[in-house]
């Protein structure tokens, strides 16, 4: 677990994410996923602003984040939430991949 502070946090090595598009973690008491799509990574808020389903049991395909309760997905570049839906965007961290790992930049 990830301990909250100023600055960035280290998350864990970049082989935290091999073979997996999304991985649950707690940062500072905040349950977060990290969402692995291609080559970009980021961390987001773990719980769909809808009604909470667990986004850890989602999917990622084409840059989006697909609820698994719902057929809402979400932008991975700025959390907004596909037509149709009218709840507010998914809150997204960037995470930086290092050689010294994985790190989480503050909101």
């Amino acid at each position: 677990m990830a301990e909250a502070r100023p600055g960035p946090t280290y998350l864990g090595p970049v082989s935290l994410l091999t073979g997996r598009a999304l991985i649950p973690i707690r940062v500072g008491g905040r349950q977060l996923i990290l969402v692995r799509d291609g080559t970009r990574i980021v961390a987001a808020e773990r719980a769909c602003p809808h009604e909470g389903a667990d986004l850890s049991l989602g999917r990622c395909a084409a840059g989006r984040l697909h609820c698994p309760r719902h057929q809402a997905s979400f932008d991975l570049r700025d959390g907004s939430v596909s037509p149709g839906w009218s709840f507010r965007a998914l809150r997204l961290s960037p995470v930086a991949v290092r050689p010294d790992g994985l790190w989480l930049w503050p909101e």
